[in-house]
């Protein structure tokens, strides 16, 4: 069975190998998290990222390079319900940077992300050091999407990788293309063991609150009985 609950809970499943921690991103922690691209020209980590962020009248201070407009696009702003963007473009990751840290000492904002293509020299250690000091320090989540490049080393505390999976079924029409499924990987993280988990998004409707469903992998163990508010909310 799948099991969900709402943003910022940590979902708990019993397998016959023990209790398996579906780590939900709380979206409330004023922490630093990197979303690394699974593959170049895919927006799952973009569309996985902005499911995670507060619903907040408060805006969201987006921030690109160019190399990443070029291969990521633009997000629209409009399109997004119960949120409000704040876009900046630049041209170098320095810039991204230094944007970043400035937005995550901003009280009046509801989060920070900053998008930066490759491995620029600027983006090392000491930078995202700062910018999870910052982010702690202030109270703001911020993310940092990383695409067109391997992991490198990151002060974050939550390090994902994200890609496009197979949509789900159309409710209506089989040849249509259902809502759309990600894989997410846990690879590094503080307190919490890695894993591999299908990804859906529902979008709350009538001022319902807005959901992500985590589904372990096939080869992580049969689920079993749910627990909780995840079981009520799965019913």
């Amino acid at each position: 069975m799948m099991s969900d609950s709402s943003y910022g809970q940590l979902v708990k499943l019993d397998n016959k190998h023990g209790v398996v921690d579906v780590p939900r991103p709380d979206v409330s922690q004023a922490v630093l998290k990197d979303a690394l691209s699974a593959r170049p020209f895919d927006a799952a980590v973009t569309a996985f990222v902005l499911a995670c962020l507060p619903r907040s009248k408060a805006p969201v201070l987006w921030v690109q390079d160019r190399a990443s407009r070029l291969e990521n696009g633009r997000v629209y702003g409009p399109a997004l319900k119960g949120m409000r963007l704040l876009r900046v473009e630049v041209s170098h990751a320095r810039d991204v940077l230094w944007a970043m840290e400035e937005g995550a000492g901003c009280a009046g904002l509801a989060a920070v992300v900053g998008e930066v293509h490759g491995a620029p020299p600027v983006l090392d250690f000491t930078a995202t050091k700062r910018l999870a000091m910052r982010a702690e320090a202030s109270g703001i989540p911020v993310w940092l999407i990383r695409s067109g490049t391997v992991e490198g080393l990151s002060a974050a505390r939550e390090r994902w990788r994200i890609g496009s999976l197979a949509s789900e079924v159309h409710p209506y029409n089989p040849a249509a293309p259902g809502a759309p499924m990600w894989e997410a990987e846990l690879f590094r993280a503080r307190g919490r063991s890695p894993g591999i988990w299908e990804v859906s998004h529902d979008v709350g409707k009538n001022g319902g609150e807005n959901r992500l469903r985590f589904l372990p992998r096939s080869g992580d163990g049969p689920l079993e009985e749910d627990h909780g508010r995840a079981a009520h909310a799965a019913g």
